[in-house]
């Protein structure tokens, strides 16, 4: 469907808007209730804005990576996020960078309608989807199928709130769709299993099963469903609990099943979405080498890498989008794919060509704790409560002069506030923003959460423990890595072994 179009005109209204909230015609809260649907908030301070691209399952093309890199040159965008939800974003934008970027982004196929808002969201998938070994089948497609239908809806339907979407491929689940809104999980039998009314945030909860070994043709009646099922029976009257993972209880598990199953029944008799996907496979091959590197993943097809790049914090330097452009355009079938974890794979390459990719991105992570996660954080967030990415660039310093081995500590995710858009409460060692009173007044703080799982069939939300003082946080961190270091081990083996020494480290610092 030619979405494009649809949404032209409002182009219009977005820049006729932008301009009175930057005349200060109308307020931040009230811009923010409009921009959020253009998937572009004002930062922090109402000076600046940023925008986030709508990039189903991380997919980045040649095409769409060459316009980010001449975007980047033209309107010499100073700052690029990764997000958890498989976007890019643009920030530290003025008023008319941020118009004409969106419509160049239009121009270009880029839809950023429903980035943000109450209005479904970037679908996302696994991001190694067609080239991972061992993967029942490659589930892309089917998400590229519901992020066109769900962009149908914007102006058909009012949802309470947003709505996410997103299809797994294997169990390593790093898509969450076990608990989003509506996830779809691949079986080995060619099937998928479908999750509905989870989420993570404020009162987080694990998805229901309302379906299991569906056929994957007809995975849009089941999104019509939840489509249908969220707007029959999701709380309209209180903003706080109007997400989908409140519906079940709200209404009862039981009854939420129930409901969810008329809908589906309904879609059944009365829709025509039956999907008809071809197959796509990768023609490319390579030569068969032994050749390993850390950041090197082996793909299904002959002779092809991954190469994963995580950039401290998801924030790669805005240059290297004009360097990956300019080293794919000769790379045959080579493209990227945002990960759930701000970070990102380049696929389909040769081993020379992933030696050069290697190149291209030697500031990536090298450790486990190198690759932790931070959202945008307060600094430019506006509802953000601390300073997630300041917190993480201080941990990086501190714990990098102790020279740890690998997977000492482990990746930790941080958020700026109980929101969740690190995934903090999936992490293994977490941290979320507060503020702690102390004798001396109220202090910058985080919530530190420890145990959480994403993986298929080990799922498990993280417990917070207490406060901590943002300061303390990183020789918290360095006391934690010494006492694995000393015991000679790593830390997912360690906290099994010592659990009440890491609590006792804990209730020094909370």
């Amino acid at each position: 469907m030619d979405h494009i179009e649809e949404f032209r005109e409002d182009l219009r209204t977005f820049k006729e808007m932008t301009g009175k909230f930057y005349q200060k015609e109308i307020s931040v809260n009230d811009y923010k209730a409009f921009s959020g649907g253009f998937g572009s908030y004002a930062q922090r301070g109402g000076k600046e804005s940023m925008l986030r691209l709508r990039l189903t399952g991380g997919e980045v093309s040649k095409e769409i990576l060459t316009f980010i890199a001449k975007s980047i040159e033209t309107h010499r965008i100073s700052l690029t996020h990764l997000t958890t939800c498989q976007s890019i974003q643009f920030h530290n934008l003025s008023e008319g960078q941020v118009v004409s970027l969106m419509e160049d982004s239009f121009r270009h196929g880029i839809i950023t309608r429903g980035g943000g808002g109450d209005y479904p969201r970037n679908v996302m998938a696994s991001p190694l989807s067609g080239v991972q070994k061992e993967e029942p089948f490659d589930v892309l497609p089917y998400a590229r199928e519901a992020a066109d239908y769900l962009l149908g809806f914007i102006h058909k339907v009012t949802l309470p709130r947003k709505l996410k979407v997103c299809f797994s491929n294997s169990g390593e689940n790093e898509v969450h769709a076990t608990f989003r809104d509506l996830g779809f999980v691949a079986n080995q039998d060619q099937t998928f299993d479908v999750y509905s009314a989870g989420g993570l945030g404020r009162s987080p909860r694990m998805g229901i099963k309302v379906a299991s070994h569906i056929p994957p043709e007809k995975t849009l009646y089941y999104i019509k469903a939840m489509i249908d099922t969220f707007v029959s029976y999701g709380n309209y009257q209180n903003r706080g609990r109007a997400r989908t993972r409140f519906m079940p209880e709200d209404m009862g598990e039981e009854a939420y099943r129930k409901a969810y199953e008329e809908k589906l029944n309904t879609a059944l008799a009365e829709e025509d979405l039956e999907l008809k996907i071809s197959p796509s496979p990768v023609k490319k091959t390579g030569p068969v080498t032994d050749f390993t590197h850390p950041r090197v993943i082996p793909q299904k097809q002959t002779g092809l890498y991954a190469v994963c790049y995580k950039p401290p914090g998801g924030n790669p330097p805005p240059s290297l989008f004009q360097a990956l452009s300019h080293a794919l355009a000769s790379m045959e079938e080579v493209s990227i794919r945002i990960t759930p974890d701000q970070g990102m794979y380049v696929i389909n390459c040769t081993m020379e060509e992933a030696k050069t990719l290697l190149d291209l991105t030697k500031d990536s992570a090298k450790t486990s704790f190198e690759q932790s996660v931070a959202c945008i954080g307060a600094s430019i967030c506006q509802v953000g409560i601390r300073n997630s990415q300041a917190l993480l660039q201080a941990c990086l310093e501190a714990v990098k002069k102790e020279n740890f081995p690998d997977k000492v500590l482990p990746k930790i995710r941080i958020s700026g506030c109980p929101s969740s858009c690190s995934a903090h409460q999936a992490g293994a060692l977490s941290f979320s923003g507060r503020v702690r009173q102390t004798s001396e007044g109220p202090k910058n703080a985080f919530a530190i959460y420890e145990a959480g799982c994403g993986a298929l069939g080990k799922e498990a939300f993280a417990q917070e423990l207490g406060v901590m003082l943002e300061e303390e946080i990183p020789f918290f961190l360095i006391e934690l890595g010494r006492a694995v270091s000393r015991d000679h081990s790593v830390y997912d083996v360690w906290i099994q072994k010592h659990h009440e020494q890491f609590l006792d480290l804990v209730k020094k610092y909370i």
